[in-house]
């Protein structure tokens, strides 16, 4: 078997073996960092540069880089590999990293934090020497009581400090000025939300997202339109991108959902059956786009189950979905109030491919899928994003009618907002009105965008709202002017 490493390099025979959770051509039996090479060339990896000058940015902070994400989205591909070998070549040697994968069997009396502990510092004992320290899925470390405490001398309110956990081991593994530690996780409730709580301040986040359409789009070789069209159908993950039988693609994200997500999120939560979380699933996927509360999907999953779940439950397990990345929510904002509305918001997925997978690919209303493409745009490049409110008073008949109009995207960039309205089109008075009418009169004079389908260059209104192609919009990150 001839084949052909990533550097040109000509060799005889290649085995495939298992290596880094993937399978990849070698030139011997048992793969190893000197032998392996992908089975695509180097030219079909996909580089993830965002991430890497984060990483880059971060290193050597004395604080725990603790990226996060929603599973399968890369995480450990970019640490293991895309980070590594760009450390390598500024000269950083095989032995000062060391990799501890929890996910894997051989691992298991690793998540124990205590065996963690000895582990990195067994392998980190040259103190002459700076390490680089990588853990993947740390969440899956679990809590581990202390021995010889006297439990009747601890306050109640205290009884978490019997425990000992994943970060108390970080916290003191850091002050270990030859270490540089790095974290992947897969549960927002464990990690971005605990941060600053139990990582005392020594931990700092970087949040990883499947592709977005300018890294797909560069990989993909198509044109832009016929990519933003794939991209709509399968989204951005990974190994969903770089596979490019149609059917297997559909059968890998089909699989994520049964056999990774819903899998994971009911054995942490240690629930009884996946019908509730799967029909809430089903319903989400529905109604990207679309203002919803967990009445209105509790009513919608017990259709689906053809049986009653409570309000109740439907919160519950949204919070488990958000923590899991699969969705993310967005709040309702009164602009002219500057306040929120508690009762209902929109949720995005965090994947088309995954949305449209779960739907056995039917639903495809083009308008929800851009809407929940920009909004993953947004929050990808850090931004905080809100859907708008516009209350609007006219006179009817002599009577005083207050109606509210959508603005679908409030970005709040700090001191200011850019209100975005997403739009198939505006090729008519009527429809450019429609879609302009919440911004005009939102009351205010921040930016107002609104982004059409296709990729039609930037343009500005006698009433200053900007109007630009979704596929420019994607592509050039000062679209915004930030």
């Amino acid at each position: 078997m001839w084949g052909e490493e990533g550097d040109g390099k000509e060799v005889k025979q290649l085995y495939i073996v298992p290596f880094k959770k993937r399978h990849y051509f070698c030139t011997a039996k048992k793969a190893d960092h000197s032998t392996v090479f992908a089975v695509r060339y180097k030219k079909m990896i996909i580089s993830r540069e965002q991430y890497i000058e984060a990483l880059l940015k971060k290193r050597w902070n004395g604080k725990v880089k603790i990226i996060t994400g929603i599973r399968r989205c890369g995480k450990s591909f970019l640490l293991s590999t895309l980070y590594k070998n760009y450390l390598k070549s500024e000269g950083v040697s095989e032995d000062c990293f060391i990799e501890i994968e929890l996910d894997r069997k051989v691992n298991i009396k690793y998540r124990n934090p205590n065996e963690l502990y000895e582990y990195v510092i067994g392998k980190t004992h040259d103190e002459n020497k700076r390490y680089y320290v990588f853990i993947d899925e740390i969440q899956l470390s679990y809590k581990v009581k202390n021995e010889g405490v006297d439990e009747s001398m601890v306050p109640e309110e205290d009884r978490d400090m019997l425990y000992t956990t994943f970060y108390d081991i970080l916290n003191d593994l850091i002050t270990r000025s030859n270490l540089d530690i790095y974290v992947t996780g897969s549960n927002s409730r464990m990690l971005s939300k605990d941060i600053v709580t139990n990582f005392r301040d020594r931990g700092t986040e970087i949040k990883v997202y499947p592709l977005s359409f300018k890294e797909y789009y560069a990989f993909s070789g198509l044109e832009k339109a016929d990519a933003l069209e794939e991209y709509l159908m399968f989204g951005g993950m990974p190994l969903a991108v770089t596979e490019k039988d149609e059917v297997e693609r559909r059968k890998y994200l089909a699989g994520l959902h049964k056999n990774v997500y819903i899998k994971d999120i009911v054995e942490r939560y240690k629930l009884k059956d996946d019908e509730v979380l799967d029909a809430l699933i089903d319903a989400l996927s529905s109604a990207v786009g679309s203002l919803t509360n967990p009445h209105n999907l509790a009513n919608a999953a017990g259709t689906l189950m053809k049986r009653n779940t409570s309000d109740h439950t439907i919160k519950n397990y949204l919070d488990y979905l958000e923590d899991a990345y699969l969705f993310m929510g967005a709040k309702r904002y009164d602009v002219k109030g500057k306040r929120y509305f508690e009762n209902t918001q929109k949720y995005y997925s965090m994947d088309l491919g995954l949305r449209n997978a779960k739907l056995n690919f039917r639903q495809q209303e083009k308008s929800h899928l851009m809407e929940n493409m920009i909004f993953l745009e947004l929050v990808r490049r850090g931004y905080s994003v809100d859907v708008g409110v516009v209350e609007v008073t006219r006179v009817r008949d002599s009577k005083k009618q207050q109606s509210q109009y959508e603005i679908d995207f409030v970005v709040n960039t700090g001191q200011e907002k850019i209100y975005i309205q997403s739009a198939l089109n505006v090729d008519t008075e009527d429809k450019q009105n429609q879609e302009t009418f919440s911004l005009k009169n939102s009351g205010d004079f921040f930016r107002k965008i609104v982004i059409v389908d296709g990729n039609s260059k930037q343009w500005t209104d006698e009433n200053g709202i900007v109007y630009i192609g979704v596929i420019p919009f994607l592509l050039e990150d000062t679209v915004l002017g930030f």
